[in-house]
C-alpha cells in the first residue's frame, strides 16, 4: 500500500473534479489535495471539518466505489486515486488538534433530537454559527448508528469521543437517555425558550420478516444484535436474513464474536445485493457464505426453511423473481438473525408532525415539517441511507433553519 503522500501525488487536481461532482457533500479534492501537499494539513482539515463536520467518519465507511473513488479519472484506464485515504488521516489529524475557535453567541437556543450522523452535524454547524444547542439522545451516548449500528472494526468508537469531545468544547448541552416523544413531547421544548427544533431520530424500529417462527428465542433482530452482540449467545451456526450493509456488519461481527459458521440468506442474486460491493468482499474473506436465491419461509428451532427463488430478466429490462415452492432447503440454525431494513419508532407518532404512509416525517425540500420551527433530517425523513446522504441533506435544512430563526428574530 502507497503511503498517503504518494497517493495524494497521484492526484490530478482536475478542474472539473467528478469525484468532487460526485460526492454527495461536494467535498473539494483539487484543494484539500493541494493544500495537503503543501504542507498546510491543518487548512485542508478546517476546509474538511466546515463542508463536513463527520467527515473523518464519511471517510471510513462511505461507499467510495459509488462516490469519489468510482469516477476518478485515473480509475478509466488504471488505480483510481484513494482519496478517502487522505481524506481520513487529514480529518483525524484535525479532530485530534483542533483549537476551537471564538464564536459569537447569539443567544437563540435550538434544540437538536437524536445524536446520529445528522444530529451531530446539524449541532456542531449550528455551534459555529453562535446558537445555543441542547442536544437530546435516547441512548447514553452520541452515535445513533454510528455508535450502535455500525462495528468497531469499522469505526473506531474514539472518532465519536472525540466529536462529542469538541461539541462539549464548543458548548453544547448534552441530554442522554432522553427520548423526544417519550420523556419530552416536541411541544414542550417551545415554551422552555427552543426558537427551532431539529428531528434526526433516525429509525431504530427493526422491520419483520412476518414468518412463524419469528418469536422463537434463537430469532433476534439486526440493530439489537449490533447495539450489544457480546450479550448475546448464538451458538455455532448463525443463518442471517437479508443482504444490506447491515446484514455485511452482523455477518462479520458474528464471526469476530467466535461463531463458525455464518450464512447470509439472500433471495436476489449476487450481483444484487444493495451492500457495498467492497463489504461483501471483506465478508467473503472473513468467512462468511453467501445463499442466493432463496426465500424465508419459515423459522424452525434449529433450521430457516426457504425456497428457490426463479430470476427473469422481463423484456423492458426489469427483474422479476418468483418463490418456486417446489425446491425447498433447510439450512441449519442455532440462532437467526433478522437483517430487512428499520422504521420509525413509535414514539414518532406522538411528535405532533405530518407523517407520510411509510411513517417518515412528511418534510419539503429544505427539511421543514408542517408544524412551524420543526425541521428534520436523516433516516427519520428518508428512511435508511448512507451516512454522508444524510450529512448533505442536513446542510441544506442548516440553510433553512438559519433563514427561519433570522426572519423569526426579525418579527420581535
Amino acid at each position: 500500500m502507497s503511503s498517503i503522500k504518494k497517493e495524494a501525488e497521484r492526484c490530478l487536481r482536475c478542474k472539473k473534479a467528478l469525484c468532487s461532482e460526485h460526492c454527495p457533500v461536494a467535498t473539494p479534492v483539487p484543494q484539500i489535495t493541494e493544500l495537503f501537499l503543501n504542507g498546510e494539513i491543518k487548512k485542508a482539515g478546517e476546509l474538511l471539518f466546515n463542508n463536513n463536520p463527520i467527515s473523518a467518519v464519511t471517510s471510513l465507511i462511505c461507499p467510495h466505489e459509488k462516490n469519489c473513488t468510482g469516477h476518478c479519472v485515473l480509475g478509466r484506464k488504471g488505480a483510481p486515486v484513494e482519496f478517502y485515504r487522505i481524506e481520513q488521516y487529514i480529518s483525524r489529524f484535525y479532530l485530534e488538534t483542533m483549537e476551537i475557535p471564538e464564536i459569537k453567541r447569539n443567544g437563540i437556543k435550538v434544540a437538536v433530537a437524536g445524536a446520529g450522523p445528522a444530529g451531530i452535524t446539524m449541532t456542531i454547524l449550528m455551534l459555529l454559527h453562535g446558537y445555543d444547542v441542547t442536544l437530546f439522545e435516547s441512548e447514553d451516548d452520541i452515535g445513533g448508528v454510528l455508535r450502535y449500528g455500525i462495528p468497531p472494526f469499522r469505526l473506531p468508537r474514539d472518532l465519536l469521543d472525540l466529536l462529542k469531545d469538541i461539541m462539549l468544547r464548543m458548548g453544547v448541552r448534552f441530554r442522554p437517555n432522553t427520548r423526544i416523544g417519550s420523556n419530552i413531547m416536541i411541544e414542550d421544548l417551545f415554551p422552555d425558550g427552543y426558537k427551532a427544533v431539529f428531528v434526526s431520530t433516525g429509525t431504530g424500529r427493526p422491520r419483520k420478516l412476518g414468518l412463524v417462527g419469528e418469536t422463537l428465542g434463537h430469532v433476534h433482530f439486526a440493530i439489537d444484535y449490533l447495539k450489544s452482540p457480546y450479550s448475546f449467545r448464538l451458538g455455532r451456526r448463525v443463518v442471517i436474513v437479508g443482504a444490506g450493509n447491515v446484514a455485511i456488519d452482523v455477518a462479520r461481527t458474528a464471526i469476530r464474536c467466535g461463531h463458525s459458521y455464518v450464512k447470509i440468506l439472500h433471495y436476489m442474486g449476487k450481483d444484487d445485493m444493495t451492500a457495498n460491493h467492497d463489504e461483501v468482499e471483506m465478508a467473503e474473506i472473513d468467512g462468511v457464505e453467501f445463499i442466493h436465491n432463496v426465500q424465508a419461509v419459515r423459522i424452525t428451532e434449529d433450521a430457516v426453511r426457504c425456497v428457490h427463488v426463479e430470476r427473469t430478466e422481463n423484456p423492458d429490462g426489469t427483474l422479476s423473481f418468483e418463490e418456486d415452492y417446489s425446491q425447498v432447503i433447510d439450512v441449519p440454525a442455532d440462532s437467526v438473525i433478522i437483517a430487512i431494513g428499520q422504521g420509525p419508532s413509535a414514539d414518532i407518532i406522538s411528535a405532533g408532525v405530518k407523517l407520510t404512509q411509510r411513517g417518515l416525517f412528511d418534510v419539503n425540500e429544505w427539511g421543514e415539517t408542517d408544524r412551524p420551527g420543526v425541521f428534520a433530517a436523516g433516516d427519520i425523513v428518508s428512511g435508511p441511507k448512507t451516512v454522508v446522504d444524510a450529512v448533505a441533506f442536513t446542510k441544506k435544512v442548516f440553510v433553512r433553519m438559519e433563514e427561519y430563526l433570522e426572519e423569526q428574530t426579525k418579527t420581535k
